[in-house]
């Protein structure tokens, strides 16, 4: 296929995989690319690929014979194209982009799904701040149902529990990270031993660039990370959205308290809880970002989880 993938993603999956697995993934794309292309239909063409794109997976926009759009998402077996799949059978387009080919016909594309095609390049983040977060919270309640029985989804505790010993390690490498990192390990500890409601299907990495334009509804989200557990853990991520420009406003800590109160009002979820989770993301993501060599991206996000 005559196509380069997004400088954006080669450097991701090198950080995620090493840049020999994602080396060996990226020159099995032609391939990979024609095989999902045949399996998704006769006469599928693509017509270029969506960037700057994500950092875990190549999206392909394409037409179909009839000249119908959709968009077709490769991923590295890493990023568990299975559970995305599932996730968004269950919600079967309610709030979500919706999977074109239907559950007996998605397993034949393997690495592949096949999905509707939104607007790639209108996110939430084209909205002013106060707006995108409304629209934001319209949007995510509407992907928190029960999950389906014998469901393969993390869970929360199962999730936050792996990224324990990488955030142990960052603060011994670095002892100035050691409160931030002791008072979000402490946090979770806290939360995922009393969690007062009932375990839902999250979105699992949900923020304003995951809900794009759409023509059946006018925001859908994209990409899950599927996890099952409380609501206020999916509101966590999106707390600190933008936060380049929370850093840069002199009232920036004060927005950011202000958000966890105003989102967990919206969406009737507790406080301490939605404060808890939005800690513990922050710095593991932080600590996360630093250790990969994204010293910016982490910096300013241990500063916003300073200020909690």
């Amino acid at each position: 296929m005559g196509f380069e993938p997004p400088q954006r993603l080669v450097r991701a999956l090198g950080e995620s995989y090493g840049d020999t697995a994602a080396g060996d993934w990226l020159a099995r794309l032609p391939a990979l690319t024609e095989r999902a292309l045949a399996a998704a239909g006769p006469g599928m063409t693509v017509e270029r690929v969506a960037a700057p794109g994500g950092r875990s997976s190549l999206v392909l926009l394409v037409r179909d014979a009839g000249g119908t759009p959709a968009a077709l998402k490769l991923s590295p077996a890493g990023a568990a194209p299975d559970l995305e799949r599932a996730a968004l059978a269950h919600w079967n387009g309610w709030g979500a982009v919706n999977l074109i080919a239907s559950a007996e016909e998605a397993p034949a594309v393997g690495e592949a799904l096949l999905l509707e095609r939104l607007h790639p390049e209108v996110s939430l983040r084209s909205l002013p701040e106060a707006k995108a977060l409304l629209e934001a919270a319209g949007t995510v309640r509407r992907l928190w149902v029960e999950p389906p029985p014998e469901h393969g989804f993390e869970t929360v505790a199962g999730r936050t529990g792996l990224r324990i010993e990488a955030m142990l390690a960052s603060a011994a490498a670095d002892p100035a990270l050691e409160p931030l990192v002791s008072a979000a390990l402490a946090a979770r500890e806290e939360l995922v031993a009393h969690s007062p409601e009932a375990d839902l299907l999250l979105h699992g990495n949900f923020r304003q660039s995951k809900v794009l334009s759409g023509e059946r509804a006018p925001w859908l989200t994209v990409g899950p990370e599927p996890v099952v557990g409380e609501r206020a853990y999916d509101l966590a991520r999106l707390v600190r959205d933008r936060v380049e420009d929370l850093i840069a406003s002199p009232g920036g800590a004060v927005t950011a308290r202000r958000r966890v109160r105003k989102l967990a009002d919206a969406l009737d979820v507790d406080r301490e809880r939605l404060h808890g989770w939005t800690l513990f993301r922050a710095v593991e993501s932080g600590t996360r970002a630093l250790a990969a060599g994204r010293h910016q991206e982490g910096e300013v996000t241990l500063e916003f989880a300073g200020w909690l």
